[in-house]
């Protein structure tokens, strides 16, 4: 019975497609089409797939150009024939493979020979195929990378405003942990203002600052002289940090209205020491709200890259470094095992402690974050909930942590129900 498949080289302004069946025992007989990439030329693709009676569509993920072709076929081509009478299993499923995979020899590159090696490596199982989420998960890693990238931007913010304050002589780092605070703000804020008086401008701090009023005027000495061109740029970078903070804030809150049917999910993450809402919402945004793509927690952890290499000869294995993985999410467990690991009196406390004089930080935080990605599979997959068993646990600190969570949930736009009982005021 005919079998027919297609494959597609992807460019920026055109797409060379093929198609052959796949089931003749002798040598593939391919059809070729050039189309362009404009929305037109894509829907006529779709239908001209749909005349050649293609089952399955694979492709090459070449930058971004990959995606609106992939949602083009996604939306005029896959319902027509996953529904179609006799319908096989396959029927209407895209394929996107990674480049590196569908290599052909040095000098042998053009376009249709490559549509062609797309088809052939697909049946002989050669390709290393990407995982693509739904339309609406897609969405959610959209607005959850963007607001990354912002975060990133925040932080290279605050280094060129350092070397800004260093260059004007400016001491405040020296004093003030964090130079994006409420109490720095408000001093540079007066500076780009015009203040000069420094004895007015370290009043400004709050006064759980550490730092003394004598060790704040002697950082901010300079102001006295100081050049009005550094105001200027002090006011551009003050400027720049409000637009970053606000759109980090509309961002937060239109993912939280993006998740607002997987509440649940999100509350039962945010539970685990070292995640918070974000962190939550962010993990979801990545695997889905039940992880239904990855039946077990080891597959979960190859696709991450946090568990261990292997590369084994006879019987050896000479090299247990992960597997490169899913860069975000890794990133993401990364600084959630560095969290679980300070959280005191939790279990990745205890773990940490136990592992670190045998493996050095780097390798025991890569444990568990292993650790870390299999329990999230399981919160997800499972729907249970995360019940800590730590040494240092106590209905103190459960209560303080309830409560912490459930003000981050409720500032973000979810509706939470509270708990029983109120938290009470803490024994000085």
């Amino acid at each position: 019975m005919a079998y027919r498949i297609a494959g597609i080289d992807v460019h920026k302004k055109m797409l060379a497609v093929v198609v052959c069946d796949v089931a003749v025992e002798c040598e593939y007989t391919f059809e070729h089409r050039m189309f362009s990439s404009n929305p037109e030329q894509l829907r006529s693709l779709a239908n001209w797939l749909s005349e050649q009676e293609a089952e399955e569509v694979v492709m090459e993920s070449t930058a971004q150009y990959w995606k609106p072709v992939w949602e083009a076929l996604e939306r005029h081509w896959k319902p027509v024939w996953e529904k179609r009478e006799g319908a096989k299993r396959k029927s209407g499923t895209l394929h996107l493979a990674q480049a590196q995979s569908n290599r052909g020899r040095q000098g042998r590159k053009r376009d249709f020979p490559d549509a062609e090696r797309l088809v052939k490596r697909l049946v002989a199982g050669e390709l290393t195929l990407s995982f693509v989420p739904a339309p609406e998960q897609r969405l959610w890693r959209t607005v959850t990378r963007k607001t990354n990238q912002l975060r990133r931007d925040r932080n290279r913010l605050q280094n060129q405003l350092e070397a800004l304050l260093e260059e004007a002589h400016i001491k405040l780092s020296s004093f003030v942990s964090d130079l994006l605070g409420l109490s720095a703000q408000r001093m540079l804020k007066a500076i780009a203002e015009g203040e000069t008086n420094p004895a007015k401008l370290a009043a400004l701090a709050d006064k759980r600052l550490r730092a003394t009023k004598e060790q704040l005027c002697d950082a901010l000495d300079a102001c006295t002289e100081l050049n009005v061109v550094y105001r200027r740029l002090l006011s551009m970078a003050l400027e720049e940090l409000r637009l970053i903070d606000e759109q980090i804030k509309r961002l937060d809150q239109e993912m939280a209205l993006l998740l607002q049917a997987h509440q649940d999910a999100v509350e039962r993450l945010a539970e685990v020491p070292g995640l918070g809402v974000d962190s939550a919402q962010q993990i979801i945004a990545e695997v889905g709200p039940t992880a239904a793509a990855f039946p077990s927690a080891k597959c979960l952890s190859s696709w991450v890259g946090v568990c261990p290499g292997s590369e084994e000869t006879a019987g050896v294995n000479h090299n247990r470094r992960s597997p490169k993985g899913n860069r975000h999410m890794r990133r993401l467990l990364n600084q959630v095992a560095n969290a679980g690991a300070r959280a005191k009196g939790s279990i990745f406390e205890i773990v940490y402690r136990r592992m670190i004089p045998q493996l050095g930080h780097n390798q025991t935080i890569g444990a568990i974050s292993h650790r870390q990605c299999r329990l999230i599979w399981l919160i997800l997959h499972e729907g249970v909930r995360y019940e800590e068993r730590g040494s240092g646990l106590s209905k103190r600190s459960k209560q303080l942590r309830t409560w912490k969570m459930i003000r981050e949930l409720r500032n973000l736009g979810y509706q939470i129900e509270p708990p029983h009982s109120e938290p009470q005021a803490s024994v000085q």
